[in-house]
């Protein structure tokens, strides 16, 4: 079997509290959603907010939703090196322990000074838990995922995360995906010692087209159920806020 999956490429943005949130935009804002991403209930934020360091400062930082327990800022590793901030550490979402502060900007100038929550996000792939079964892949197995294309690379260390609430997509930050020449929604394959071939990590690339999203009717298929999700969870979440607002 070829397990592919698509690519979904980060660049730096911010995931912020509620408290945060409510801090820098006034109480009770809620995120204001204009893209929906592939995993569920999860999008891009009309907010964006300046992060000061020692010696730089990134602007326009997006904010994604929905809001999450604790603020956490993810960033590339050149992004590090422009607040002043050299040794950023590799991590998965939501382990912060020991991780960089950081000045957050809001948009009518109100600074919130942050002593942890600085990551490049570890590399990593979201799987469903009938897409876990389908690919013979668990909660934390590790494997590597071959790119294809003129640039074309296998990366290692790749960490899946199976389960509920989770859909078929391999995250990798901006500077990963420009070492290999990927784009957005590319399909990328999945490779371990039990489904390895020659054949997946040729040095030379043969000139085979790059497949896309789309390109497979399955993936397309999915792509539709989670629009109709992201919709769905979304407008749940939004009741929830409002009956919770009004209870109290």
């Amino acid at each position: 079997m070829i397990r592919r999956v698509p690519l979904g490429l980060s660049n730096k943005h911010i995931h912020l509290s509620q408290e945060d949130l409510d801090y820098l935009y006034g109480e009770g804002h809620e995120l204001t959603p204009v893209k929906m991403l592939r995993q569920p209930g999860q999008f891009a934020a009309a907010e964006k907010v300046t992060i000061i360091g020692p010696k730089g400062k990134l602007e326009n930082v997006r904010v994604l939703g929905p809001v999450r327990k604790e603020t956490q800022l993810e960033v590339n590793i050149c992004d590090g090196f422009t607040l002043g901030i050299n040794k950023v550490p590799i991590r998965l979402s939501g382990h912060l322990e020991d991780t960089p502060g950081f000045i957050i900007e809001g948009p009518d100038g109100r600074r919130l000074v942050k002593d942890k929550g600085m990551i490049v996000a570890e590399r990593h792939i979201h799987l469903s838990k009938e897409e876990g079964e389908l690919y013979n892949i668990k909660d934390k197995d590790i494997v590597s995922v071959r790119f294809k294309g003129p640039r074309g690379l296998v990366f290692n260390n790749v960490l899946c995360r199976v389960g509920d609430g989770h859909l078929s997509e391999m995250h990798i930050d901006i500077e990963e995906g420009n070492a290999a020449g990927a784009r957005n929604n590319q399909l990328v394959c999945i490779i371990d010692p039990l489904t390895f071939s020659s054949e997946e990590v040729l040095l030379q690339d043969k000139g085979e087209r790059v497949f896309m999203v789309g390109d497979l009717p399955t993936i397309e298929v999915q792509d539709q159920d989670q629009k109709n999700l992201d919709k769905e969870v979304v407008e749940r979440a939004k009741r929830a806020e409002k009956e919770e607002a009004a209870a109290k």
